[in-house]
């Protein structure tokens, strides 16, 4: 370790263990000499190393500090380890601005913070709770609606900070509202995270921890468990990891939906994801979050099956075209095995906390759908978990009951979930905005469920959520429930770029009665760094942001080509706003950009929460945009007009062209960390090129005709690579048959683009990490790759 790490561990620990401005164990009583003894300490080590290499302030990727060493947690209270906790998050997130911020553990049953300015040191905020998740929660109120600050759950947005943290006017105190707030969906962990090592892991558990998540879904690193498991029934090594799906598609795999597919799963991965999932239930547990871990539902391997022939064993509906998988009855001697071995061994690796995920028949059909036969089944489930750990309790997403909802009739599903001891069952009532299951089944006959807003089919990159009406929905939830809603929670299927709709849902487990309007202009003022926008945040909140997330909801641009309508299921190019009131908000972001940031810290011009918003607002507008050029293009096709057909192939290669080079000047709208993150995890070249052709699968054809373009989203070299060659293949091909006096086959040019698209997963084109520059001269405003790539649309396309 470097002489700079060792001395900046050092001073970092003295924050960690209260030795640095404690008044109980420094023997200075006067605040001026406190900070004093503080500034001497900071100057005299100055000249060992430079602040911007000890403390970077704008950082992408901050310092993390190492764990507490066990001896210096032997000596704590769990008080005092809570503290601990909060201080290193603190120092994870603001470096060394983290001394401003005093951290005090006070335990009672209900979770609580209180903000206030310690009264013992002038400008130290003291943020009070009852463990290390509410103190974190403190600490996040006061950076949004205090400072401005805005800490993504995203490494590459950095946390900006302003030069100096004001102490709240009078003490601020939050109750909790609920005790269970829950996170994450099986999806999640394909569509966002399937990549990710610990440095993304550590900011998105900080993350969870800052908005008071205490339930997360926590499943990475199940397959090195079900190795274990299978190999003790007689499978082979390769029977095991051919059973396996790749990567990106374990969800589904982990749902019983498909078997094998991009398989087999290499070695290395299994044991990189072990280790990984030891490093997210640890770190969680230290902030009081219970991880869901996953438990037996019956899916078992076809070779298991060919092994055990009289088992009771059946094969389940097929999904979405991939092969019908296996389902070992609840009622089977098997069963109970199975979940011993399987049970016994994840906790000897993870631990337990007693709550596990378990989802049977994932928009599939059961063996039978006899309300008796399900009602034995959740009881066998049930009991199976309480014979291995007596204090178990049952969680399950309640998307089945949605998604077949003709089938799953009150008679059954009251069989079904009856058959569970009370309160031993928790339910994720799982698309609340759209339906809610708890009042179509009277409160889910009276089983606890958490409430919960999905928000994101994919991945897909649009502008939706509607908080004015979420605000109703959950206002509502509140009152009607009853005590068996237990919390509310996201059951989001991949990060969304409307990251405003999940911050207030969790804010709104601590405000009884918040008015959107004020949360939206702090929600401005955390994205400018100043008042500027307010006007156009309340119009974008209760304008543009109107529609519900839907499966494949997408711009034209993304679409599959087609001359009229999209060209699949997936996508739906859907909007129900007018596309002028976006392109006048757009004109407002760069007419009159972010003047007054000189508070923040950040040695530039503005924000990049400002350039998040530019990229976010502008290709919106482009993506819809594009729709009118495509239908302009079929209208001339059908008036056989060459001459205007290629005037209007031009304009959309233009705007392919200049949408792309916009989502390259920001990480989190590229497609190359993705898919150098999914490269990163082989340990030879062939398995790098293994994982990329993953990476690339699942954003694009996804693994079968029906989901092809599912997680479309437009990312930077996803579309001129990818999006924009499809439509050019289609514009040559319907411009080829008008030369030659015919009609243009949809179908014949289905199978040439299916050609192109699987193709295109094969290859390894290698795609910009990090933002790219924009050659294009501006006059006034900001000389930044995103503001000029903002401003070169506006000047081409807006500009009237």
């Amino acid at each position: 370790m470097s002489f700079k790490e060792i001395v900046k561990q050092h001073i970092f620990w003295y924050f960690c263990n209260r030795k640095f401005v404690s008044r109980k164990r420094m023997p200075i009583t006067s605040t001026v000499m406190r900070k004093l003894f503080v500034f001497v300490i900071f100057c005299g080590l100055l000249p060992l190393f430079t602040i911007g290499a000890a403390f970077p302030m704008r950082a992408a990727t901050p310092s993390h500090p190492v764990e507490t060493p066990v001896s210096d947690t032997l000596g704590m209270s769990e008080q005092e380890c809570a503290e601990c906790s909060v201080k290193k998050l603190a120092y994870r997130i603001l470096q060394e601005k983290a001394y401003k911020f005093l951290f005090v553990c006070k335990p009672q049953e209900e979770d609580y913070f209180v903000i206030e300015e310690d009264p013992e040191s002038a400008g130290i905020i003291r943020i009070t709770g009852n463990n290390a998740n509410s103190i974190a929660t403190g600490l996040n109120y006061y950076l949004k609606h205090i400072a401005g600050v805005h800490v993504s759950w995203l490494l590459c947005e950095p946390v900006e900070t302003p030069e100096a943290f004001r102490v709240p006017r009078k003490p601020i105190r939050k109750e909790a509202l609920v005790k269970d707030r829950f996170f994450l969906n099986y999806c999640t962990y394909g569509y966002t995270m399937p990549w990710w090592k610990w440095e993304q892991w550590e900011r998105f558990i900080d993350w969870m921890a800052l908005n008071g998540i205490t339930m997360p879904l926590a499943i990475t690193g199940q397959e090195a468990v079900w190795y274990e498991v299978w190999k003790e029934f007689g499978l082979t090594d390769e029977e095991i990891r051919s059973y396996f799906s790749g990567p990106a598609h374990l969800p589904w795999h982990r749902m019983a939906n498909l078997d094998g597919f991009g398989g087999p799963l290499p070695m290395s991965w299994l044991e990189g994801q072990k280790e990984l999932q030891k490093q997210i239930v640890a770190r969680e547990r230290e902030f009081n979050m219970t991880p869901v871990l996953p438990a037996f539902a019956g899916h078992v391997p076809k070779r298991f099956a060919e092994k055990h022939p009289d088992a009771d064993i059946q094969q389940l509906s097929a999904w979405c075209g991939f092969e019908p998988t296996y389902f070992l009855n609840s009622s089977d001697p098997l069963f109970a095995q199975i979940q011993k071995s399987f049970l016994e061994k994840q906790t000897s690796l993870f631990g337990t906390d007693h709550i596990y995920g378990v989802d049977p028949f994932n928009e599939m059909d059961p063996p039978s759908w006899e309300p008796d036969y399900l009602a034995n089944v959740a009881r066998n489930i049930y009991g199976s978990l309480q014979q291995c750990d007596p204090a178990a309790r049952w969680l399950q997403m309640t998307w089945v009951f949605y998604y077949k909802r003709q089938s799953w009739t009150p008679e059954r599903l009251r069989a079904y979930l009856t058959a569970v001891p009370q309160d031993q069952l928790v339910l994720l009532d799982y698309f609340c905005e759209k339906t809610e299951v708890w009042r179509t089944t009277e409160g889910f006959y009276g089983q606890p469920f958490i409430w919960c807003y999905l928000g994101n089919f994919g991945g897909n990159t649009m502008l939706v959520g509607n908080l004015n009406e979420l605000e109703k929905k959950l206002a509502a939830a509140f009152e009607e429930a009853g005590p068996n809603m237990t919390g509310i929670g996201s059951t989001l299927e991949s990060f969304d770029v409307s990251p405003q709709i999940y911050e207030y849902l969790f804010d709104r487990a601590w405000e009884k009665q918040p008015d959107v309007h004020e949360w939206i202009k702090d929600w401005n003022f955390i994205r400018m760094g100043t008042t500027i926008h307010e006007d156009k945040w309340l119009l974008l909140n209760d304008s543009i942001y109107k529609d519900w997330s839907f499966y494949g909801l997408g711009t034209q641009l993304v679409a599959r080509p087609s001359l009229e309508g999209h060209g699949t299921y997936y996508t739906k190019p859907y909007y129900s706003y007018n596309n002028d009131t976006l392109k006048n908000i757009c004109k407002a972001f760069v007419n009159k950009y972010s003047y007054g940031v000189s508070s923040f810290s950040s040695g530039t011009v503005y924000k990049d929460t400002y350039k998040y918003d530019l990229v976010n607002l502008f290709s919106q507008w482009m993506g819809n945009h594009f729709m009118d050029i495509r239908n302009d293009f079929t209208v001339a096709y059908k008036n056989r007009d060459i001459k205007e057909m290629k005037r209007h192939v031009e304009l959309a290669n233009q705007l392919f062209e200049d949408v792309d080079a916009l989502l390259n000047t920001h990480p989190a709208f590229m497609l190359g960390p993705w898919i150098e993150a999914a490269r990163a995890w082989g340990t030879t070249e062939a398995e790098k090129d293994y994982y990329e052709r993953q990476a690339r699968t699942l954003l694009t054809i996804w693994g079968g005709p029906i989901l092809n373009d599912y997680a479309n989203r437009m990312w930077g070299g996803l579309v001129k690579d990818y999006y924009a060659q499809r439509w050019n293949l289609f514009f040559e091909a319907v411009i080829r048959a008008v030369n030659e006096g015919k009609e243009f086959d949809e179908k014949a040019f289905g199978e040439e683009l299916s050609q192109f698209e699987r193709s295109w997963t094969e290859r390894h084109t290698k795609y910009p990490v990090e933002p790219q520059e924009v050659e294009y001269k501006i006059g006034l405003g900001p000389n930044h790759p995103t503001y000029r790539a903002a401003r070169m649309i506006y000047e081409r396309w807006m500009k009237e």
